[in-house]
């Protein structure tokens, strides 16, 4: 039998429209099934990725220079093997005495069976270590201060990144755990007043020793703060630049994206201009088109007698290129984000003379209590940050002495009669939260014995 071919008729073209949709919709489907289900998998994994951010001993967060003992008694108060961390803790402290981490896990594991009271700190560990060890140096020195006195108080430390949507994850966290009573954070302007509507509806205290913006003030009355506004480095600026200075005219660099460089631009300005001075240009850092020379150049043209630098962490490289194109040519003004090491070993030379408004300088403290066992303790010098944060943790011991609640914390501070001697002074709070405390000017001045060859000097 042969096989006849049979002539097969091509469907309407309907038929091809008809599939058609049929593919598109179904691919446009499962792309949207696809883009939800991906959407939904950072806040299925974020709590475990989160868990490792958080630690009262159980996690290594700071991995430069762990010892090896550090890590066995990281290991073995995972394990609940309190005698055994302790051990390690100790003999990881003889090696690096000025590790904070260490510190404050040894004094968690002394009380972790004697029903102890829990604060956080929540500090950029990862976005910037030095910074994040200055701060934990502080609560650090406070809780083991606290604890050789008989108190029975543990720190669980946080990695918040200095990301304001990380901070608000974390703080989404710390209210639902129960034990903690208040903490020491956050670093940033900007991650502190992220997560601050989250602490004030759900009564956590919260206590920045770094977060200056004005606008912290309004975040409410579980909010407060151990650190000058930038209500008041602004005005010291501004007086420093009228006054000792008998300037008028100043050109102002400042970042668009952070809340603290904004806030200190707007004090400064404020105070600067209803005294009679002067602001010839305003001038982004982060704009796409920024040049440091053009940006330079163009003040000088518009008459500016002085640099005011009011930029932030973030914006270094350009706050540099500034100083690098002026050239000592004109004064330089700024804030306190520029108290750092690098200022002085990456710019120093073309940063000399400059002036900083600063919290707290150790030359010009008046707690010589606090500069000596700071030196014992981390075998060195500390700066305005572990001051600010020691007050800051000392600020929490009085509530949860006498009333160990989030509640009763947030009533003692709020009491008119609150008041405790801190490294900085007396600490006492407005009812805003803030501290009614002068800034210390500082001055980049040479310095042969310095590593740097540069210091921060205060000015009388």
């Amino acid at each position: 039998m042969t096989n006849q071919s049979k002539t097969r008729k091509a469907p309407p073209p309907i038929v091809f429209i008809l599939m058609g949709l049929i593919i598109f919709g179904g691919t446009k489907l499962l792309k949207q099934n696809s883009q939800q289900v991906s959407n939904l998998l950072p806040s299925i994994a974020q709590p475990q990725l989160l868990k490792k951010s958080f630690s009262l001993g159980e996690h290594l967060l700071i991995m430069a220079k762990a010892t090896d003992e550090k890590k066995e008694g990281i290991n073995a108060f995972a394990d609940q093997d309190y005698q055994s961390a302790i051990a390690s803790f100790q003999a990881s402290l003889e090696q690096f005495p000025n590790d904070p981490e260490t510190l404050i896990y040894l004094n968690n594991a002394q009380v972790a069976t004697l029903n102890p009271v829990k604060i956080a700190v929540v500090a950029p560990i990862s976005s910037d270590l030095n910074l994040a060890q200055e701060m934990l140096r502080g609560v650090a020195q406070a809780q083991n201060e606290f604890n050789s006195q008989g108190g029975k108080l543990q720190v669980e430390i946080v990695n918040d990144e200095n990301e304001p949507k990380i901070a608000i994850e974390v703080a989404n966290q710390l209210v639902k755990d129960q034990s903690i009573l208040g903490l020491v954070g956050h670093y940033s302007s900007d991650a502190s007043l992220a997560a601050a509507p989250i602490y004030q509806q759900n009564g956590l205290v919260a206590i920045s020793p770094i977060s200056t913006s004005t606008s912290l003030a309004d975040a409410g009355d579980y909010i407060f703060r151990t650190v000058p506004s930038d209500f008041l480095a602004g005005n010291s600026l501004a007086e420093y630049f009228l006054g000792k200075l008998s300037k008028q005219k100043a050109a102002i660099f400042y970042n668009s994206e952070s809340n603290y460089s904004k806030s200190l631009k707007d004090a400064f300005s404020t105070s600067l201009l209803s005294n009679g001075g002067e602001i010839v240009a305003e001038l982004d850092v982060i704009d796409p088109n920024f040049d440091a020379d053009r940006a330079v150049q163009q003040a000088m043209n518009q008459g500016a007698e002085a640099l005011v630098l009011l930029t932030n962490s973030t914006t270094l490289n350009q706050t540099f290129e500034i100083a690098k194109v002026n050239n000592r040519q004109l004064p330089l003004l700024g804030g306190d984000d520029l108290y750092i090491p690098e200022t002085l070993e990456s710019a120093g030379e073309n940063m000399v003379g400059m002036v900083l408004a600063v919290p707290w300088h150790i030359e010009g403290n008046t707690n010589p209590d606090f500069i000596q066992a700071a030196n014992n303790l981390w075998k060195g010098k500390v700066n305005w940050r572990t001051a600010m944060a020691y007050d800051a943790t000392q600020s929490l011991i009085p509530g949860i002495e006498d009333n160990p609640s989030r509640k009763g914390i947030q009533q003692t501070l709020s009491q008119a009669d609150f008041s405790i001697t801190g490294a900085s002074g007396t600490v006492k709070f407005l009812p805003s939260g803030d501290r009614n405390q002068a800034v210390q000017l500082v001055q980049v001045e040479v310095d042969s014995n310095s590593e740097f060859g540069y210091s921060f000097v205060p000015l009388d």
